[in-house]
């Protein structure tokens, strides 16, 4: 790192990450045009993506498949055979999952960063995949409580550790549609996991088991398998110096390394201090992301969770209301992923997070009071557009805002735990004695993503000052010159 750049670093401060300083804007070493044309760049940031991506969003596939099974397997047997529906059990059993889930994710990017990528993320999959397969041989509900504490222990590095990863190798335009990608993805494969779910279930009676038991068994195989290959192709930091690092020379690397300091001036490392870590935590902005990603995991999870109750609830029988799943998410990822493309593309955040939220509220409304099954169902397409939907903007809106390696980490951590709260409410909006309609659930929805409005409204009026401010010369934010906050 430059002088230049320590130095403003060390004088940013202040509980809006704008402070009154005289510095130099950091620059690169050299501009990128003279080493490598427009073509070849693009190229090498071809081969991030074709490396990074598919890994991540694999593992992320894992992670999310493991997690939600439990509703395919809740209504092919799994709720009979342990009796969750006695009581509160079937809430109790996702909400266990989500404690110790958020409490650990804050350890998730301090981890990765300490341990590498690779180690550390293949190995956390490798160990909820043999909790996955233990979930099949359990003989009571306390049993499967036990297994998910331990499996919301092993999940909390992941995703935080993932999205840090992320940030480390692409520029803040560049973050949404690799976001959607990686999330996307993740969450299209997961929703085909229920028809793969279903196909499992026919192995009803091999070996003696359940079907609903091998949904767990044959998930977690899966796991472990998707693991070994994690730990072989996911690629590190861009500064480290990995065996794993032939598919990008040194130069190429030096390339990222200064593309990415060009934009923000945080892609060196600084040494780990509690106070470079935690004391992010004085910035009001991360508390307003960590809230807002709350409020979106919040109608993500409980949808995600519910959506084959709620289908059962409709009137569809359990085949279908494991195989409708798909369509909705079908249409979601490429709903996603127009939206990234528009929002990476005119450097627009607020503004597609606003339209999620308006978006999500008019589905549920659908959901809920309109008398046609098919209208709907079709409700059920635009609440998963505009609800789940809104994570991939809502974690690139803080990325986009957020300078300095440790501030990063803080900040994402404090966010995806967040979400994990978001995953224990989730978990308790929609209840069984408010079947078939959920009233009470879509209520509390219907809050978050106004919440999620507010909030954006609220963060865009301060940014348009601060950026006023900054471009006038009277602040600097985030402790670099020439920045300004993303709308």
């Amino acid at each position: 790192m430059s002088e230049s750049s320590k130095n403003i670093n060390e004088k940013s401060s202040g509980l809006d990450g704008a402070t009154v300083v005289e510095s130099q804007p950091v620059q690169p070493d050299v501009d990128f045009d003279e080493v490598y044309s427009r073509e070849e760049q693009r190229k090498i940031i071809r081969r991030v993506d074709n490396r990074l991506i598919p890994v991540l969003g694999s593992l992320y596939v894992n992670s999310l498949i493991d997690r939600v099974n439990i509703s395919s397997a809740a209504i092919d047997g799994l709720d009979d055979d342990l009796q969750l529906q006695v009581g509160s059990r079937y809430s109790i059993v996702i909400l266990i999952f989500f404690i110790t889930y958020t409490l650990f994710q804050p350890l998730g990017t301090i981890v990765t960063r300490k341990f590498g990528p690779r180690w550390f993320l293949s190995s956390l999959c490798m160990t909820w995949g043999v909790c996955m397969i233990g979930n099949g041989f359990i003989k009571s509900w306390e049993g499967l409580v036990g297994l998910r504490v331990l499996m919301g222990i092993l999940e909390a590095g992941y995703f935080p550790g993932a999205v840090y990863l992320m940030s480390t190798w692409y520029t803040r335009f560049d973050m949404q549609k690799r976001y959607v990608a990686m999330y996307g993805t993740g969450c299209l494969a997961g929703a085909f996991g229920g028809v793969m779910a279903y196909s499992l279930s026919q192995m009803e009676g091999i070996a003696g088991l359940r079907g609903w038991r091998w949904i767990f068994i044959i998930e977690g195989i899966i796991s472990c398998i998707i693991a070994l290959s994690a730990y072989v192709f996911l690629i590190g930091f861009p500064e480290d110096d990995e065996w794993s690092w032939k598919f990008l020379n040194r130069k190429e690397r030096e390339f990222i390394i200064r593309r990415v300091n060009r934009d923000r001036g945080d892609a060196i490392i600084e040494p780990f201090s509690m106070r470079a870590f935690f004391g992010a935590a004085t910035d009001w902005k991360i508390w307003v992301y960590a809230f807002m990603f709350f409020c979106v995991t919040t109608v993500g999870y409980s949808i995600n969770y519910f959506l084959p109750i709620i289908f059962l609830g409709m009137g569809f029988n359990v085949a279908l209301s494991q195989i409708l799943v798909v369509p909705p998410w079908a249409f979601t990822f490429i709903f996603m992923y127009i939206q990234a493309w528009i929002s990476d593309r005119y450097r627009l955040r607020a503004p597609i997070i606003a339209f999620n939220a308006i978006l999500a509220c008019i589905g549920l409304a659908l959901m809920a009071f309109h008398p046609s099954p098919g209208v709907r169902f079709f409700g059920v397409f635009i609440v998963i557009a505009g609800g789940s939907g809104n994570i991939p903007p809502v974690l690139t809106y803080q990325a986009n805002n957020i300078r300095g390696q440790w501030k990063r980490a803080f900040s994402s951590a404090t966010q995806i735990g967040a979400g994990g709260i978001g995953g224990v409410a989730g978990a308790l909006v929609f209840r069984s004695q408010d079947s078939p309609r959920y009233i009470p659930g879509i209520y509390a929805s219907m809050a978050c993503n106004i919440c999620v409005l507010i909030c954006a409204a609220g963060m865009s009026v301060h940014f348009w000052y601060a950026n006023k401010k900054a471009r006038r010369g009277l602040v600097i934010l985030e402790g670099l010159e020439g920045f300004t906050y993303t709308l």
